[in-house]
């Protein structure tokens, strides 16, 4: 797809080969390419659709020895798709080191339901044993938090690495059978439909990046349906506490799931950074509150903001003039994501 939107340029880079067992996945293999590396497969039948892209492949496997080679020239983008901890990690390390945009692919294998993908920061990508051990090494070995965009899925794997069966018929070591080391040799069962969607995803993701069109990516929030009304509640009761009467309300329990998910991501609107995800989200509602941006205005879905207890009270002390003069970027980001608000409405 990006070849068929108009990318000029590409380099393809793969050191393994089709594969009959790949064939439900790979998007333009025959079963005549059976054998042939993947990358020159992907070359020939690109030149078939948009002859004028200048298409560059590379049988090579990526590795410290190959960096320069394979990242040199400064890239607009590199789309990782590596299945390999070690190989993966060290192309993430490598692209934040030079300042190359990257988007990195999780694991789409042992997955069947598209609608749970997602795109976020890999420090949000959950029920992913794949992006679980990439996070650990870059954090551990790199210092490297986030910062990495990744197209995952928050759909559970259902099942793991097949045994591995020699030619005996029994169980035997995998290691025994590696052409490279490291690389695994068993199989797991894949869905051919998903890989293929992973890759309109990341696609769509760069298309639209390049052509600067800023496209929000739905939130990875896990609160359901009990968490917004307690935040609604919570709503209704401060403004009773606050100004007398419940009256200026004027959001339900689904606008407040609007507010929290898709305006705040559920975090406080002092800390958008992905820090609680998966269960430690769900804890984090107990401290959070929606309240008036502005103290003038109704509590409109274009005039919520959602805070930490103690960060509601010390709003409630300030007046938004304080904070424009005080706090300038931290006003502005909120008064723009209450426009958002306000565009969404059609206010």
């Amino acid at each position: 797809m990006l070849l068929r939107s108009g990318v000029g340029k590409l380099l393809l880079v793969d050191f393994d080969q089709v594969s009959v067992s790949s064939l439900n996945r790979h998007a333009v293999a025959t079963r005549e390419d059976v054998g042939t590396p993947k990358a020159l497969c992907l070359k020939k039948h690109f030149s078939a659709i948009f002859p004028e892209c200048h298409v560059d492949a590379k049988v090579l496997l990526y590795d410290s020895s190959s960096e320069d080679e394979i990242l040199s020239g400064h890239p607009d983008y590199v789309l990782d798709c590596i299945d390999n901890i070690d190989t993966k990690v060290a192309l993430l390390v490598a692209c934040v080191r030079r300042g190359l945009k990257v988007l990195s692919a999780t694991g789409a294998g042992a997955r069947a339901d598209p609608t749970r993908i997602r795109v976020a920061d890999l420090r949000e990508s959950t029920n992913d044993p794949l992006s679980r051990s990439v996070r650990h090494r870059l954090r551990k070995d790199y210092g490297i938090e986030g910062g990495i965009p990744v197209v995952f899925s928050l759909e559970k794997p259902k099942v793991k690495l097949l045994p591995f069966k020699g030619p005996s018929g029994g169980e035997e070591n995998p290691s025994d059978y590696q052409v490279v080391p490291g690389f695994r040799v068993r199989i797991i069962p894949v869905l051919g439909t998903i890989p293929a969607i992973f890759g309109q995803v990341m696609a769509s993701y760069v298309v639209t990046q390049l052509a600067g069109l800023q496209v929000p990516m739905e939130p990875v929030v896990n609160f359901d349906m009990d968490h917004y009304r307690v935040l609604h509640q919570r709503l209704i009761e401060h403004e009773e506490l606050q100004y007398g009467t419940a009256e200026q309300v004027q959001v339900d329990v689904e606008e407040v799931m609007y507010i929290a998910k898709e305006l705040w991501h559920g975090r406080s609107a002092r800390d958008q950074s992905p820090k609680d995800v998966g269960r430690g989200m769900w804890r984090s509602i107990n401290d959070l509150i929606l309240i008036r941006w502005d103290h003038s205005k109704p509590a409109s879905v274009s005039n919520l903001v959602l805070l930490k207890f103690k960060e509601a009270d010390e709003h409630e002390s300030r007046s938004l003039d304080d904070i424009k003069e005080e706090e300038p970027e931290f006003f502005a980001r909120v008064t723009s994501v209450l426009k958002r608000a306000e565009f969404d409405f059609g206010l």
